[in-house]
């Protein structure tokens, strides 16, 4: 039995309410939610976040999630991407709202220079962007939030690996433009 055909019978015996088979899986996938969530953390400053809070945050809301969907390995990281993006925004809005200065965070680290965009401002765009092709969105976040690599995307979204790299590259470009020209208020 492969690792991927493992990890696919894990997932199923926890979606069929086995607790053992949830704790091992996330066992075996920790290592790769490790270096997803310290590379979303690696761009933060002042950030009271660390790399166990990330992943301990994200395998809680998915245990909480009600129908918990991932079949397989690629489907399973995309999620625990977006929970981890979503606890990011959350904890920079928590750090906004209380008057101290959020956190900022790279865009991506495959997009050249130190440029760094503000979580918030980051997260609006995706959801300007999702109002426009939800799809983009969903590759974005298992791109930069879940590390994934063109050929899981095309695994987990079912496209081509050309047709994501094309998708990809419109997205960040898209991205890029706006968060580099904010609409303002």
């Amino acid at each position: 039995m492969t690792g991927d055909e493992g990890t696919a019978m894990l997932l199923a015996r926890w979606q069929g309410g086995e607790t053992t088979a949830r704790d091992r899986l996330i066992t075996r996938l920790y290592p790769e939610l490790a270096q997803i969530a310290a590379a979303r953390l690696r761009g933060e400053r002042n950030s009271s976040l660390s790399t166990g809070d990330l992943i301990n945050d994200a395998v809680l809301r998915l245990m909480r999630s009600e129908a918990l969907g991932p079949v397989d390995r690629a489907h399973f990281i995309a999620l625990a991407s977006r929970m981890m993006r979503n606890i990011l925004v959350d904890h920079a809005r928590a750090k906004h709202a209380a008057r101290r200065e959020h956190v900022r965070v790279e865009l991506c680290t495959r997009v050249e220079g130190e440029q760094r965009f503000d979580l918030n401002s980051l997260d609006s765009a995706l959801i300007r962007l999702g109002a426009i092709d939800a799809q983009l969105v969903e590759i974005v976040e298992m791109r930069y939030f879940g590390g994934m690599t063109i050929e899981d995307i095309a695994t987990v979204s079912a496209l081509s690996e050309a047709t994501v790299k094309r998708r990809w590259h419109t997205a960040r470009a898209w991205l890029l433009d706006v968060l580099a020209n904010p609409i303002d208020g």
